[in-house]
């Protein structure tokens, strides 16, 4: 891998020495880059100047919307370097030229074409850097009819099939409550990039690769798909329900819901007795598991007026006690507190950041690792915050810099 300056050590240095040149914006992209920038990647946000990311004036808090560090910004961004340049300049396009000559890897998420019009498509970035690894992120691919068309996330989710069978036959369709499909475009994205840089450090190959966040969803869509593709059964909205089993999906009880998952036999004939309804599993309607899930909705009805006698969260460690799966309907801000979430420090915390009033929390990847748990290693940057820092490192001499800001390709 290039040896790269920058920050180091954090997710165990997996990426230590890889480069990463970011063009994204707002989601898919920036989420792809930032997985990178915690396993210990050099990752150099390349933004527009002046503006910068989307995302920067992103989020809940108009404030920091107007410093240009939006909560969606700080979510994606920390561990990462922020450089300006403009490429549409002559200059940007030597800044940027730079910047590959010492990459392993690009990521943009503009539009089909973008990179090739800016001049910078895999052939050139090849030239520059031979074994660079290209990845571009868009809505539903480089080709194919809808190559060209804009993609937000909620665009995506009803393409894909994803908003059909959420909620129940009333309420579909309906949005997934946050946004799905930008996250796995970007870890889709982030997965290949990872593959791409193995058989690099073998071969010194690179590769280009093209995620579509269409296709990367459908394939996380499990039975949804898998039930038509194989089966020839069409995909329903269910609403809580488990299509599978029965009882298997969110009941009500005395105090809060509660998800229950007894898809197994020996899992049913335990949960009737924890709640007091052995009779349950002896009903001809509910013995057996196909006609559970015929008389799902009687059975449903049953368990309910049982479980109005305690808590969710009573009756959750009661039945996990007898190997039933259960689990409390926690909201974000609970789930964030719970004893399991902060005992694994899964939150990241900077009591101070640069051209900020207040401490920034932020979320490391969804795994820990032996060698050292994934971590950003700084703040989310300001808008070319490390501009003039990684020109030097360019080589870029003091009054080349001062020309290259008049000229405002940086």
């Amino acid at each position: 891998m290039t040896e790269a300056a920058g920050p180091q050590g954090a997710g165990g240095g997996l990426l230590e020495g890889v480069r990463v040149l970011d063009l994204t914006n707002v989601l898919s992209g920036p989420f792809c880059c930032y997985q990178l920038a915690l396993l210990g990647a050099d990752v150099i946000k390349v933004e527009v100047p002046g503006t910068g990311d989307l995302a920067r004036r992103l989020g809940a808090s108009p404030e920091l919307n107007d410093a240009l560090m939006g909560a969606s910004f700080l979510a994606q961004n920390a561990g990462k370097r922020s450089i300006t340049v403009d490429l549409k300049t002559p200059g940007g396009k030597r800044v940027f030229e730079r910047l590959v000559a010492t990459a392993d890897v690009v990521v943009e998420n503009f539009r089909p074409g973008v990179m090739d019009r800016l001049g910078f498509g895999h052939a050139a970035l090849e030239a520059i850097k031979p074994g660079i690894v290209l990845c571009s992120v868009s809505g539903f691919g480089q080709d194919g009819p809808l190559r060209s068309r804009p993609a937000y996330d909620q665009i995506i989710q009803g393409l894909a099939g994803v908003m059909s069978v959420t909620g129940d036959a009333e309420s579909a369709p309906l949005r997934v409550g946050y946004p799905v499909a930008d996250t796995i475009g970007g870890l889709t994205a982030a997965f290949a990039i990872a593959a791409a840089l193995v058989r690099r450090g073998r071969t010194g190959k690179g590769e280009t690769i093209d995620v579509s966040m269409l296709e990367a969803t459908l394939v996380t869509m499990g039975w949804a798909v898998s039930n038509w593709l194989i089966a020839g059964v069409p995909a329903a909205p269910m609403g809580n329900r488990n299509m599978t089993a029965a009882p298997s999906g969110t009941f009500r009880t005395g105090d809060g819901p509660l998800n229950v998952a007894a898809n197994r036999q020996e899992q049913f004939e335990a949960l009737v007795e924890v709640v007091g309804r052995p009779d349950l599993a002896r009903d001809p309607r509910f013995a057996e598991r196909e006609a559970r899930k015929r008389n799902r909705d009687a059975l449903t009805v049953e368990l309910e007026t049982a479980l109005a006698a305690r808590s969710a969260r009573d009756w959750a460690e009661r039945l996990n006690a007898r190997g039933v799966p259960a689990g409390e309907v926690l909201s974000v801000m609970d789930v964030l507190d719970h004893p399991q979430v902060t005992s694994r420090g899964l939150v990241h915390d900077f009591d101070a950041v640069p051209g900020l009033d207040r401490p920034v929390r932020v979320v490391r990847s969804g795994f820990r690792l032996q060698s050292g748990d994934p971590q950003p290693s700084g703040p989310p940057p300001r808008l070319g915050e490390h501009t003039a820092e990684i020109l030097a490192e360019l080589g870029f001499r003091d009054s080349e810099i001062t020309a290259l800001s008049a000229e405002k390709a940086v």
